[in-house]
Order: structure tokens, then sequence, then C-alpha cells
């Protein structure tokens, strides 16, 4: 079984390694020019970002080639999934793909500027996250399918929240409003998380016109010193369990031979 996923806090990552099997991150795909898979099971694990998977994984989705007789996703998302479900089964569709399953299990929501982090942060033992992720092992292991489409309405949720919510939050310019303060010690682990390969290191901080917006930068700088002008609070978060040299080896689109220091 081969996972491909996208990871900007952890979360899908350790969602990934918890399921098990050969672990490909997209990102790194992307960057190598890798879009055949082949295996007799293949899945998709990544966030959530306003009803819809990353605009990256959506990319690659268009140019993989995948061949498997058991595809699934498993979101990961934090206050409501809304109409992920859908995108997924279309992507699917438009890949050739038939979707068997999907999980999607309710995590920390690093959305900045919607949540405050440290409040995010007391909901973990709430949401039962360890046996989300057991039921959606267990459910893959024993190759569950569902039967999947999407309807009239759902269709019209999908273009209401892409105008009202997803086009203006994930623009790729988002990044531009992002704010660099004299805390920052220009250590590049902002450079080296960014799966997009949006920042630049010169005698500053500079952001590119191509952000994924899943603020890996933001929870992964160790000085705290990026922001957004309406984040909620400035506390940050990262999975647990998952290295920030993880992240590294995940998303950086520097070259592969530099050295990675946590």
């Amino acid at each position: 079984m081969k996972i491909l996923y996208f990871t900007a806090t952890g979360n899908c990552l350790y969602v990934a390694r918890s399921i098990g099997g050969e672990l490909f991150s997209i990102p790194q795909m992307i960057k190598d020019g890798i879009y055949d898979i082949r295996d007799e099971a293949v899945g998709i694990v990544c966030p959530i970002y306003c009803g819809n998977m990353p605009k990256m994984v959506h990319r690659f989705l268009e140019r993989a080639r995948i061949r498997a007789d058991y595809f699934f996703f498993v979101y990961t998302y934090g206050l409501d999934s809304t109409v992920a479900r859908a995108h997924a089964v279309e992507a699917a569709q438009k890949a050739g793909l038939r979707l068997d399953y999907v999980a999607e299990i309710k995590m920390v929501d690093n959305y900045l500027p919607g949540f405050k982090m440290e409040e995010q942060m007391r909901t973990v033992g709430e949401k039962k996250i360890e046996e989300q992720i057991e039921k959606a092992r267990r459910d893959i292991k024993a190759r569950r399918t569902e039967r999947m489409h999407v309807s009239a309405q759902q269709k019209e949720a999908m273009k209401r929240i892409y105008e009202t919510m997803e086009k203006p939050i994930l623009a790729d310019t988002a990044a531009q409003r992002y704010e660099v303060n004299d805390d920052c010690t220009k250590c590049g682990i902002c450079v080296k998380v960014c799966p997009a390969g949006n920042i630049r290191l010169t005698d500053r901080i500079e952001f590119q016109n191509h952000c994924e917006t899943c603020y890996a930068c933001i929870q992964n700088c160790p000085r705290n010193a990026i922001h957004l002008p309406d984040e909620q609070s400035r506390v940050r978060f990262c999975n647990e369990h998952i290295a920030v040299s993880d992240i590294i080896k995940a998303n950086n689109q520097e070259d592969k031979n530099e050295s990675i220091d946590d």
C-alpha cells in the first residue's frame, strides 16, 4: 500500500504513519516529477482548506497516473469538512479513478485567523483523535468501500464556498499579508518547510506569489517571528508526534543535497 501525503503542521504525516504502508510526500513527488503510482491500494492523506483539498494536491491528481485496485482519501480538518468529500469524488473521477473510501478525521484546527491555538489544543482529548485514526486504519485494512456521488446540492455548495471562502482566503498571493518581526534570525526554517517553494531568504524573508496558505512557515518558525495581521493569538501548533525535521524532509523545495537542521 502506498500513501501520498501533504502536511504542514504534522497532522497528516502523523495520520499517514499511523495507517501504515509506504509514505510519499506529494510536494517532493511533484518536485521530482514522479506521477506514476502503482500498487494494490493507494491513498491520499491531506488537510481540508475551506472545504477542499490543498491546491497542490489537486494539481498532483490532475497529472498523476495512479493504478490501484483500491483508492482512498483520508482528510484531516478542525471545524467542518463541508464539501471536501465531494471534491475528492470529482478529483478521482477526473483522474480516471474510482474512489472507494473517504475518512474525515477531526483534529486541531490551525487556521490562525479563525481560532486561538491554545483553545484548539485543549480540545484534543474531546476529539478522540486516536480512535478516529484507528477506525480509518481498520476500514482501510479491511478494504471497506462506499458508494459515493456528487449531488446537485453539493455542486452548488462547492461553487458557493469557492467564491465566498476558498478563492479569497487561499489566493496565491496570500503570503503577501504575512508579517516578519525583529525576532527573525534568518535561520531558514520557513524556507525549508514551505511545500510550494514560496519563500526566499536574502537579507530578509521574501514571500512570492504561489502560496499554499498552509501556514507551515508560520506554525513552524522557532522564533514565532511570522504573523498574520488578523491572527487570533500568538500561540503556534505543530503535531507533538512529528519533528520539524520531518516537515522539512516532506516539504523542502531547495536542493535535496543541502543539509537539514532542526
